[in-house]
């Protein structure tokens, strides 16, 4: 059984994602970020960096105590290897899996989520900011939809962690000011993913958690997930 310490958001949606690809037993913790459950202890003894998703997987394959992850590429990576799925076992197709995945951590999802910080939640509108990550977004759609020129997936014919890594961050690509007809490529890829059973079982789910718990982003809110100093 893997406990998979969740939010809605899109890096929660990746791992759940695989879970329903693979069809692993998995357990929903909610982390409610909003309300501030990622300072907890408990779980900040699994997620030192206070951000969900983590994982605790109950039966690791070592057969040995179990097993916590933090950090959405290590989990993606750790399942994959896990359930030998969604990651190729030869050198050349795995380093194209890792590279694009690390891509996406690194890159893709770091810089969009700027653009939803400064476009949505800041509390003024700086129009350098602002004009910075959407126009960095473009740059990272524009590579996504090269890459896909000629491919079905990030890596190839096949269906990977790299995919699913990326897939959550262009969902709400509106809100990003992003037209996917601007990028047939990656439009062609995007609603593929979308028809996936695995995806909508994953989304569905996201979206019963958004109806038991309050996801207003109210002043409350705003100083738990924007508010943080550094503490040592």
């Amino acid at each position: 059984m893997i406990d998979l310490y969740y939010w809605p958001t899109p890096n929660g949606h990746k791992i759940t994602l695989l879970l329903e690809e693979a069809g692993l037993p998995y357990a929903i913790k909610p982390v409610n970020i909003g309300r501030g459950e990622q300072f907890a202890p408990d779980f900040l003894a699994i997620s030192p960096n206070n951000r969900m998703p983590a994982i605790v997987d109950q039966a690791p394959a070592d057969g040995g105590a179990a097993v916590s992850v933090f950090e959405s590429g290590a989990i993606l990576q750790y399942l994959a290897e896990k359930t030998g799925l969604f990651l190729p076992h030869d050198l050349r197709g795995r380093y194209e899996v890792l590279q694009w995945l690390y891509w996406q951590v690194g890159g893709l999802g770091p810089m969009l989520g700027q653009n939803h910080h400064f476009n949505r939640y800041a509390p003024e509108k700086i129009p350098y900011a602002i004009d910075r990550y959407v126009n960095e977004t473009r740059r990272l759609y524009g590579v996504l939809d090269k890459r896909l020129d000629g491919r079905a997936f990030i890596a190839g014919k096949d269906y990977t962690i790299a995919d699913m890594a990326a897939y959550p961050w262009i969902v709400p690509h509106e809100n990003q000011g992003m037209d996917l007809a601007d990028f047939p490529h990656l439009k062609a890829w995007f609603e593929a993913i979308g028809e996936r059973p695995a995806t909508q079982r994953a989304y569905a789910l996201g979206d019963e958690i958004k109806g038991r718990f309050d996801l207003t982003t109210d002043e409350e809110a705003r100083k738990v997930l924007f508010g943080q100093g550094a503490k040592v």
